[in-house]
This record gives C-alpha cells, sequence and structure tokens, in this order.
C-alpha cells in the first residue's frame, strides 16, 4: 500500500474509532435490586431468580451487558429484611424486585422514590403496601398471592380428602392481617361444610408443637396451614407433626408436599417472578409503578403426595387424583 493511501484509510479510521468507543461509553448498565423473602439455600429461592433472569433475557435484558442484578436474601426475618432495604436502596438501583409482604414494606420504610415491583404479597391493601389495586399510586405495584376466596378453598380441600372431618385447625400468623382474612374466608366455608375451625396461632417451636398435640387429641380433625412469615419458619416441623398425628393437612406452596406435605392448592409462585420480570422491563423502559396496576393470580395448581397419604392411612379419591396437576409417587 502507497504511504498516502495508507494515510487516507487510517484517517477514515481514527474517525470511526472515537464514535465506537463513545458507543460503547453510552451503553448504559441498569442495576435491579432484589430483596428476597426465603433463604438462599430455600427449594423456591435459586429457581424464582433463574426464572425471572430468564424471563429478563428474553425481554432484552441481560446480566453482564445491560443489567446488573444485586440480590439479598431477608428470609422473612424483620431486622435482616431492613438492613437489606437499606443496603440495596443505598445502591441507587432502577428497580427493585420485592418478595413478600415484610420485604417490601421494609423498603418502604427507605424509599418512596425508588419503583418496587412485589410479588409474593397477599393483601397488598390491607398491608398498606398500594392505595388502590388498579391504580396502585406512589413507587410500588406488583403481584397479589391470592384473594381471600381462595382460602374456603382449603378447607373444600381437606374436606375431600377426609369426609368424616369435622374440625379443622387452621394454622396462622396472628400478628399479620392477611392471616386474620384467610382465617375469617375459611370459617365462613366451614359452615357450610358442617367443620368447626379454631386458629392455632404461630409461636415458637414449642408452642407449635403443644398446639398440634393438643388438638390431634380430638379425632376427625385436620390442618390448614396458611401461607406466613411465621409459618414458612415452622414448616419442616409442621409436616413433621402432622406426619407424627396422623393428621391430613393442605398447604399453599408445591414445593412443602415435594417435601413430604400432603396436597397444597395455590399459585405457582415462581411463575410471579416471570410476570414481574415484564413489569420491571415496562418500568427500565420509562412506565412508572403508579400506572401499573397490581394483579392477582389467575393459574393454581393442585399438587398430591400419595405417599405421605398412604402413610396417614387415607385414600385419595379418585376425582381429586383425577384433576391434580401433579401427582407425586
Amino acid at each position: 500500500m502507497r504511504r498516502r493511501d495508507f494515510i487516507k484509510v487510517f484517517g477514515a479510521s481514527a474517525g470511526i474509532w472515537p464514535f465506537a468507543a463513545r458507543a460503547q461509553q453510552t451503553e448504559q448498565v441498569r442495576r435491579i435490586g432484589v430483596l428476597m423473602n426465603v433463604a438462599a439455600e430455600h427449594p423456591e429461592g435459586q429457581p424464582a431468580i433463574a426464572a425471572f433472569r430468564q424471563a429478563l433475557q428474553r425481554l432484552g435484558w441481560t446480566e453482564g451487558h445491560n443489567i446488573r442484578i444485586d440480590i439479598r436474601w431477608g428470609e422473612n426475618d424483620v431486622d435482616r429484611d431492613r438492613k437489606y432495604a437499606a443496603e440495596l436502596v443505598a445502591l441507587t438501583p432502577a428497580v427493585i424486585l420485592a418478595a413478600g409482604t415484610l420485604g417490601v414494606t421494609a423498603l418502604q420504610r427507605v424509599t418512596r422514590a425508588v419503583p418496587i415491583v412485589f410479588v409474593r404479597v397477599a393483601d397488598p391493601i390491607g398491608a398498606g403496601v398500594v392505595d388502590n389495586l388498579a391504580r396502585p399510586g406512589r413507587n410500588v405495584t406488583g403481584f397479589m398471592n391470592y384473594e381471600y376466596s381462595l382460602s374456603g378453598k382449603w378447607l373444600e380441600v381437606l374436606k375431600q380428602i377426609e369426609p368424616r372431618l369435622t374440625h379443622a385447625a387452621v394454622v396462622r400468623d396472628a400478628a399479620n392481617p392477611a392471616s386474620i382474612a384467610q382465617f375469617g374466608a375459611i370459617r365462613t366455608t366451614a359452615s357450610s361444610l358442617g367443620v368447626d375451625v379454631s386458629p392455632i396461632s404461630i409461636g415458637d417451636a414449642g408452642e407449635i408443637e403443644r398446639a398440634i398435640a393438643d388438638f390431634a387429641r380430638s379425632q376427625n380433625g385436620g390442618l390448614i396451614v396458611t401461607p406466613a412469615a411465621g409459618s414458612s419458619a415452622h414448616i419442616t416441623q409442621i409436616v413433621s407433626l402432622a406426619a407424627r398425628y396422623k393428621l391430613p393437612a393442605v398447604y399453599s406452596d408445591r414445593f412443602i408436599v415435594a417435601g413430604g406435605g400432603l396436597i397444597s392448592y395455590g399459585p405457582k409462585g415462581i411463575d410471579q417472578f416471570r410476570h414481574a420480570a415484564d413489569y420491571v422491563d415496562r418500568i427500565l423502559r420509562g412506565e412508572k409503578p403508579a400506572d401499573l396496576p397490581v394483579q392477582a393470580p389467575t393459574k393454581f395448581e393442585l399438587v398430591v403426595n400419595v405417599n405421605t397419604a398412604k402413610a396417614l392411612g387415607l385414600t385419595m379419591p379418585a376425582s381429586l387424583l383425577a384433576s391434580a396437576d401433579e401427582v407425586i409417587e
């Protein structure tokens, strides 16, 4: 190549290089905070995060390219949630995903500016998370766990499993407004099924054991374990006590049944993380949480563990097994 041609090529390239460098510099990496309500080793913890990441990637957001995700595991611990909420807000993220009521309320104490998308919140209005489901207002929106009418379905399922059922204990967190409303919905259904219901309030491990042991002295009883921070923390113990005292028990989450529980009915929890990715995407592209309606689940799954049924001496109705989304054997 002649010297003057080389100078022409070099000069043209020199004009391009700064432009390319500027383009790389302006490729903005958006920061996303995540405050989980379970431990990192929880059966649904990592799968939920993986589902969230995959859904974001399908929407054009790839970690290490144009987003960074900072995760904290609150484990439904009030002090831990407060600490991690402050940490995440200090990172100045573009948006935060919060799982559970404790996490989102901890974040609201720290910021009224950073957009928050929640999942796994049972009663966002009652908890003061939003003012209105259709028009949430402020900086928060997200996805409800369920509507309270679902609570009555748990008793219906329990009665279907054990037709002789005459009384049911509802394991609940008495300090949680959602648990109180769930108990009310169950009691309303109980009157039509001829079942007496009574609450077992979550305390420490010893209190739970004594309460379930006392309840088990009566015949034809069963348990409804409502989803709440307190019951989640003691779920392994509750499943073990139900097995020890031969009590049929219904839960809200599949992972409990996979771990030895009898039956669960509720929304697919991991699906909410996929839906949340859509709201995160819309916020990153300029929409406001106040304009995104809070959504209730539309799909529910029934999961049955037939091995647990056999251990309890129960014969599961064929109609129930036929309607189950999953039967664990």
